[in-house]
């Protein structure tokens, strides 16, 4: 099921003067007294907005403030016009405080957009205003504005019978007001960030789309056929290639449902071999967790549809490489299964023979994720990689080290500091992690070459459990880190700055970011 789309382009007449439904603008806070001698919570006008201004008679700031505007972050303030430019709305976002001699960071302009272009829902077209630098900083800042507006204006298409009279329509088409709207920096931004947007936005519909709808088979076959609509070789594995491959982990989390599982390779050579490195990237694709015979507590399983979020990513991420064809090999593998508690189901006590030959003793059916992984870093390891990024919403764990917006990183030491660097530049903050030698020592198994949980550490150091685990299927001669999302990947409060209900996207944009870093800089 696909949302409705915005469109994105670039302008350079005067806000003033734009034929459009609404202008944004955007608004600082101000908690002290300046040199201009504005008092103490005065609102300031954000540069870029200055012929609107002009239009109000140097009013615009006072009849916000009227309003109840305060230049908070994401907070947005409509206003009619009465004809004083061509727009009948302005709407003044929020940008928190002015920062001293720069333009605002990239993270608050994708936020601001985002929020602008969400609450200004039911208008047709709306321009940008908003504050742009006009240094080196400008293509982040431009990208950074596209991105929010795209993302903030997405809304998941749903399965509602009736029309909904209070649900106006996503904003159509979204221009960003800029100098030069032919400038061919300026344009390549736009271009990209359509194709980075489209691609979180798709990893949105896939995340949110109703369980029964995306199994393994059905979200293995719109994987694929969306890659090959994109140009990339497409390998899909099907229950009967598994097990003549040996793909043992897959096969024993997927045994206990009637959807069988499935293992999608997406793969882009680019022109000429590109720089000779080989990027993988390996997404958790649970299309349902209840938990297996450990079955989870009913509160909040519906959520588990999300389990996906980590295959959405890496699928709609390798769209978005086809599109901007980056200089380096990347490869895509999307292990994929439904966990569910049934007469064939994996058991706790079974020991499973794994893709790389290692056994597995299952200690907890509910730690699913870590065996159909293992299954796809073994695979892409013995394909050829130099640089393994891998993601998945893998444990609770994370969310209770570092919260329901910044990632869990774990792996080589540099490449985790590539990440969080990724992370830092594109808004979707990760933090690497250890990988302590205790936790290991305690997943030795009598019976097998490996436990799949440190059973004496129960749920301490849940999150790192993970991570050691998943460290026994990498090769020596890879670099790898995994990305666990458990929190970022599914946002279940409300609507906030691009963040919408449902699935976030996260983290499409740093995986393309690690793409673009490795396709420059090895």
């Amino acid at each position: 099921m696909t949302s409705p789309r915005t469109t994105l382009s670039l302008v350079d007449t005067d806000p003033a003067e734009l034929a459009v439904d609404a202008i944004v603008i955007g608004v600082h806070s101000q908690t002290t007294e300046q040199e201009s001698g504005s008092p103490a919570g005065a609102l300031l006008l954000a540069s870029g907005a200055e012929s609107i201004a002009a239009a109000f008679d140097g009013k615009l700031t006072e009849t916000l403030a009227l309003l109840g505007a305060t230049g908070g972050p994401g907070e947005v303030i409509k206003l009619a016009t009465l004809g004083t430019v061509t727009a009948p709305v302005v709407a003044a976002v929020g940008l928190g405080p002015e920062p001293s001699g720069a333009a605002p960071a990239p993270e608050t302009l994708r936020r601001a957009a985002g929020a602008a272009v969400r609450a200004l829902a039911g208008a047709a077209r709306v321009a940008l205003a908003l504050p742009l630098p006009d240094d080196a900083d400008a293509p982040a800042a431009l990208r950074a504005v596209g991105e929010g507006a795209l993302l903030g204006g997405y809304r998941f298409a749903g399965y509602k019978t009736k029309p909904q009279p209070a649900r106006r329509a996503p904003v159509a088409e979204v221009l960003v007001a800029v100098p030069d709207a032919a400038d061919t920096t300026a344009q390549a931004e736009v271009t990209r960030a359509q194709a980075v947007a489209g691609a979180v936005r798709t990893s949105r519909d896939w995340v949110n789309t109703a369980p029964n709808e995306l199994r393994p088979p059905s979200f293995a076959d719109a994987v694929a056929t969306a890659a090959r609509e994109a140009g990339l070789g497409v390998e899909v594995l099907d229950e009967a290639a598994l097990a003549a491959g040996g793909y043992g982990g897959i096969l024993a989390v997927g045994q206990g449902s009637e959807a069988p599982p499935r293992l999608v390779k997406l793969t882009y050579t680019p022109e000429g071999g590109g720089n000779g490195k080989r990027v993988a990237l390996v997404g958790k694709g649970i299309t349902f967790d209840t938990g297996g015979i450990s079955i989870k507590p009913a509160q909040g399983m519906w959520e588990m549809k999300s389990d996906m979020a980590g295959a959405a990513a890496v699928g709609a991420a390798m769209l978005a490489v086809a599109a901007l064809k980056p200089s380096v090999a990347v490869t895509g593998y999307l292990p994929m299964a439904e966990n569910m508690p049934s007469g064939t189901s994996y058991r706790p006590g079974d020991v499973i023979t794994m893709y790389s030959g290692k056994r597995v003793e299952v200690l907890n059916t509910d730690a699913e994720g870590r065996m159909i992984l293992a299954d796809g870093i073994a695979r892409a390891c013995e394909d050829g990689a130099d640089y393994l990024f891998e993601t998945s919403t893998l444990t609770g764990g994370q969310v209770i080290a570092l919260g329901k917006k910044i990632a869990g990183v774990m792996g080589t030491p540099e490449l985790c500091e590539r990440v969080r660097a990724a992370g830092d530049a594109t808004g979707e903050p990760a933090w690497p992690m250890p990988l302590p030698d205790d936790v290991r020592k305690g997943m030795d198994s009598d019976v097998a070459d490996i436990s799949q949980v440190n059973a004496g550490m129960d749920r301490a150091g849940h999150m790192l459990q993970g991570g050691v685990f998943l460290r026994e299927f990498v090769t020596d001669d890879v670099a790898w880190a995994h990305i666990d999302i458990a929190g970022p990947g599914y946002h279940s409060g409300e609507a906030t700055g691009y963040w919408t209900k449902g699935g976030t996207g996260v983290p499409v944009r740093t995986l393309l970011h690690l793409v673009d870093d490795v396709a420059a800089n090895g």
